[in-house]
């Protein structure tokens, strides 16, 4: 049985983890507690891709860690990547005994961590407050055990289903409260995913306007026959912008290159993007959460794929009318029995609207 005590630390090593929660891709979120005789002696959190881990950053201003213990949201790192093994670090310092959340889900980990702690001597726990992890590390998680990200969508529409009016018109549905609840899941995504049907109608800038430091996602758009502007709003804004296409045109490839984006060219599947060949490229780009803001017809195609697992909507309280827009264009439902179902996770009320977490079953 789980001690009191471990769980009181854990929450407050999952607590530091979540400061990462902007700024650490590819890397996981990961937070870590120095306790000795009941006290707190050391804290920590990995803030960036390529700075001290969380064990690392806890014993950095502890003279002394000798007996004590560490409580860490993730299995430490036995391998040598763009830092040094955290094991190492835990060892030379002294550490008795390591309390994980989890076992690090990265082959190169994956246990190692926690077998190279028992054989220098700490007394080795794992699994506290493992749920607590998991939800932390959704997208790191999917990408090393699946070489793909977690896939949520973002959708907004009114009591009656509807996107936009018949006229493609959409500003706005929701509220500033739920517009700004958008930006935060913005700023947590590794990337942003559209079609570029929703370019050409909107010119949206793909990026997360928010007050507080973060790695701004890539923008990703999926342009079967490289119909991408080169005066896109995005092309002149920080950071990647990528066009993903299964077009051979070399022309625009380098009309689009010389813009500023990156252009990719993948296997197409009847006609369009192959939407498996999407998720497995953005996989190798280590994008471990893909926030998609998308039209009908992509939500359809993903829908109908099984590749999102999780859906976010915002419910305005307003009604657009039955020529309004829809969420889905799934034209292959044709009887009760091909419906799709989801399991609702959470409800809650933001500004006038409610936001609806679903995930499939």
């Amino acid at each position: 049985m789980t001690a009191p005590r471990d769980v009181f630390y854990m929450a407050r090593a999952v607590y530091l983890a979540k400061k990462g929660r902007y700024t650490t891709d590819p890397n996981p979120r990961v937070g870590c507690v120095l306790v000795r005789d009941d006290a707190v002696i050391g804290e920590g959190w990995h803030v960036k891709a390529g700075q001290g881990h969380a064990e690392v950053e806890a014993l950095k201003n502890v003279p002394d860690a000798k007996g004590a213990t560490a409580y860490v949201t993730l299995e430490p790192c036995s391998h040598q990547g763009r830092t040094p093994p955290c094991c190492d670090a835990l060892v030379k310092a002294g550490i008795a005994r390591v309390v994980a959340a989890m076992q690090d889900p990265n082959p190169q980990v994956s246990g190692s961590g926690l077998e190279k702690l028992k054989a220098a001597g700490i007394e080795v726990c794992c699994g506290v407050l493992q749920e607590d992890a998991l939800a932390l590390n959704r997208g790191f998680i999917k990408r090393m055990t699946e070489n793909r990200p977690f896939v949520r969508s973002k959708l907004a529409m009114s009591l009656d289903g509807r996107t936009a009016m018949a006229s493609g018109e959409s500003k706005w549905i929701t509220s500033a409260e739920a517009r700004a609840d958008v930006q935060r899941l913005r700023a947590e995504s590794s990337a942003i995913l559209t079609g570029v049907n929703t370019v050409l109608a909107d010119d949206p800038s793909l990026n997360a306007r928010v007050d507080w430091t973060i790695e701004q996602p890539v923008r990703v758009v999926l342009d079967t026959h490289l119909n991408m502007p080169v005066t896109a709003k995005m092309a002149k804004l920080p950071g990647r912008s990528l066009i993903l296409t299964c077009a051979q045109n070399q022309q625009k490839y380098h009309v689009l290159q010389q813009a500023g984006f990156e252009v990719y060219q993948l296997s197409g599947k009847n006609g369009r993007l192959d939407l498996h060949a999407v998720m497995d490229f953005l996989g190798r780009q280590q994008i471990n959460e893909l926030l998609v803001e998308g039209g009908a017809v992509l939500n359809g195609a993903l829908l109908a794929e099984g590749l999102v697992d999780e859906y976010v909507i915002y419910m305005a309280p307003c009604i657009l009318g039955d020529q309004g827009r829809g969420l889905f264009s799934l034209p292959g439902l044709q009887q009760m029995a091909d419906k799709k179902q989801l399991k609702l996770r959470d409800v809650r009320q933001i500004g006038q609207d409610l936001k609806l977490t679903y995930t499939p079953l």
